[in-house]
C-alpha cells in the first residue's frame, strides 16, 4: 500500500510568499480608490524584496534540495537566477510606475500580473520535471499576453498581443508534443531520470531526437531565436514601453534557466545532437539580428533585433559546454538583461503623455538638452555593442573564449564579424545624441527618482565592467556541479 509523503515546503517558501503577496496586492487594489492606486505598486515592490530576502536566507548549499516528489529543485543556479530576476524586476516595476503615472494609467493590475509573471519565472528556473517546466512557462506566458493587451484603446497593442498569443500557443503545443515523445520513449517526465531510463530501455534514438527537436522549438521561441523570432519586433514595438521593458529583461533570464534545466539537466545524453542544433540557431540569430537591425528607424524595433542577436551570442557558452561554458552564458544573459532594462528605461525617461520616445530620431541632440542622460545612453549603447571596458564587452569575451576552447574557432570568428557589423546601429544612436541638433532646444528635465534609478542601472554596467571577475565568479560557483 502506497502512502503519501508530505513534501517539504521550505525550498518553495519564496514562491509561496510571492503568490500570497500577489493575492494581497490584488485585493488591496480592488478596494482602493484612485487616490491610493500607488499602494499596489508599493506592495509589489515589497513582495519582490521580501522574496529575494527569503531566497538569501535559505540559500542552497553544494547539494541541491529536491521536493514535491521530484518536481521542484532548489540549487545554487536557481537561487542566483531568482535573486537577479527579482532585482531586475524591481527596477522594471519602478520604470513602469513612471510610465503609467505620466499617462494616468497607474493601476494595480499591471503589478499583480507582473507578480504572477515573476512567480512563473521562479517556478521555471526551479522546475525539475517537464510538468513543472510547462507550469512555470505557461504562468509566465499567459501573464505576458495579458500585459501586452492591457492598453485596450491601442489597436497596435491589441494586434501585438494577438500575434504573441497565437504564436506562443503554437510554440507551447509544439513543446508539449515533444515532451510526449520523450515520455513515450522513456516512460518518465523527471529530468534527472530521462537519461538513465533511455539507456535502460534502449528506446528509439530517433524518437528521442524528434522529441528534442519539438521541445527545443518551444525553448527557442521563448528566448527569441531565429527562425522562431517573428513575434519579437512586433510585440516590442506594439506593447506599451512599460510592458516592453518587462518582456525584454527578466523573462530572458528565466528562459536561460529553462534551457539549462531541459538540455543540461534532462537531455545531456543527447548533447551531441542538441549542440549541432544550437550552432545553427546561434548563427542564424546573430546574423539576422545584427543585419536587420541596421535598417530600423524605430529604437524599440532596433532593440528587438538586437535582442535576437544577443540570444545567438548567449548560445555560444551552452554550445561550448562544461561548467565555465554554461557560466559564460549565464553571465551573458544577466549582463544583457541589465543593459536592456537601462535602454528601455531611457525611452520611458524621455517620453511623456502623448509622446513615445521610441524613434532613433527622438534622441537627436540629447547631449545639448541633458548631457547626463546622453552619457548614460552612450554607456548602454557601447556596452551592448561590446566595446571595452564596459560589461557587454566581457560578456562577449567570455563566450568567445569558451567557444574557442571547445574547438569552434570558426563560430567565434563569425560572432566577432557580426558583432562588428552590429556596432553600426549602436553608434548611430550615439551620433544622433552628440552630432545632430535637436528640433526642441529646450533643456530636458527628468524626474529625479527616474534619473537616480537609471544612473544606478547604468553605472553598475560601468563598474562591473571594471571588475567583471566578481560577477563571473558568482556564475561559476552557481553552476559548479
Amino acid at each position: 500500500m502506497n502512502t503519501f509523503v508530505i513534501p517539504s515546503f521550505t525550498p518553495a517558501a519564496p514562491e509561496i510568499f510571492l503568490l500570497t503577496m500577489a493575492c494581497v496586492t490584488l485585493l488591496v487594489d480592488v478596494f482602493s480608490s484612485d487616490r491610493y492606486r500607488l499602494v499596489g505598486y508599493q506592495l509589489a515592490q515589497a513582495s519582490l524584496l521580501g522574496t529575494a530576502l527569503l531566497v538569501l536566507i535559505d540559500f542552497p548549499g553544494a547539494e541541491p534540495v529536491v521536493t514535491f516528489h521530484g518536481a521542484f529543485i532548489a540549487d545554487r543556479m536557481a537561487a542566483v537566477l531568482k535573486i537577479f530576476m527579482l532585482v531586475i524586476s524591481f527596477f522594471v516595476f519602478f520604470y513602469a510606475r513612471v510610465y503609467l503615472r505620466s499617462r494616468n494609467k497607474l493601476r494595480g493590475e499591471f503589478f499583480v500580473i507582473g507578480q504572477c509573471a515573476v512567480l512563473g519565472m521562479l517556478v521555471l528556473v526551479s522546475a525539475f520535471n517537464f510538468l513543472s517546466v510547462f507550469l512555470g512557462l505557461e504562468l509566465l506566458s499567459l501573464s505576458l499576453y495579458a500585459m501586452v493587451a492591457m492598453d485596450r484603446d491601442s489597436p497596435i497593442a491589441s494586434e501585438a498581443a494577438m500575434k504573441y498569443f497565437v504564436l506562443g500557443a503554437l510554440a507551447s503545443g509544439t513543446m508539449l508534443y515533444g515532451i510526449s515523445l520523450i515520455y513515450g520513449a522513456t516512460g518518465t517526465i523527471e529530468l534527472d531520470q530521462i537519461g538513465p531510463r533511455a539507456a535502460l530501455a534502449g528506446g528509439s534514438h530517433v524518437m528521442l531526437v524528434l522529441g528534442l527537436v519539438f521541445v527545443l522549438v518551444g525553448v527557442a521561441f521563448k528566448i527569441g531565436l531565429v527562425p522562431f523570432h517573428m513575434w519579437i519586433p512586433d510585440v516590442y514595438e506594439g506593447a506599451p514601453t512599460a510592458v516592453t521593458v518587462f518582456i525584454g529583461t527578466a523573462p530572458k533570464v528565466a528562459a536561460f534557466g529553462m534551457l539549462m534545466r531541459v538540455l543540461v539537466d534532462g537531455l545531456s545524453f543527447l548533447q551531441q545532437d542538441w549542440t549541432q542544433m544550437l550552432i545553427v540557431l546561434a548563427v542564424l540569430s546573430m546574423a539576422t539580428g545584427n543585419i536587420i537591425a541596421i535598417a530600423q528607424t524605430s529604437l524599440k524595433r532596433m532593440l528587438a533585433y538586437s535582442t535576437i542577436a544577443h540570444a545567438g551570442y548567449l548560445l555560444l557558452g551552452v554550445i561550448a559546454g562544461g561548467g565555465t561554458g554554461y557560466a559564460a552564458s549565464m553571465f551573458y544573459i544577466m549582463v544583457y538583461a541589465t543593459m536592456a532594462a537601462g535602454a528601455f528605461g531611457m525611452i520611458i525617461c524621455l517620453g511623456r503623455a502623448g509622446f513615445e520616445a521610441d524613434q532613433i530620431d527622438d534622441f537627436r541632440g540629447l547631449n545639448r538638452r541633458n548631457s547626463w542622460l546622453a552619457a548614460l545612453m552612450m554607456i548602454l549603447m557601447l556596452s551592448m555593442a561590446g566595446v571595452p571596458p564596459f560589461l557587454g564587452f566581457w560578456a562577449k569575451w567570455f563566450v568567445f573564449t569558451e567557444v574557442i576552447s571547445a574547438g569552434y574557432t570558426w563560430l567565434a570568428v563569425v560572432g566577432v564579424v557580426l558583432a562588428v557589423i552590429g556596432l553600426f546601429y549602436y553608434l548611430r544612436v550615439i551620433r544622433m545624441m552628440y552630432f545632430e541638433s535637436s528640433p526642441d532646444p529646450a533643456p530636458l528635465v527628468a524626474e529625479s527618482g527616474m534619473t537616480a534609478m537609471l544612473s544606478t542601472n547604468t553605472l553598475a554596467i560601468f563598474l562591473l565592467g571594471i571588475f567583471p571577475s566578481t560577477l563571473m565568479a558568482v556564475c561559476v560557483t552557481a553552476l559548479a556541479r
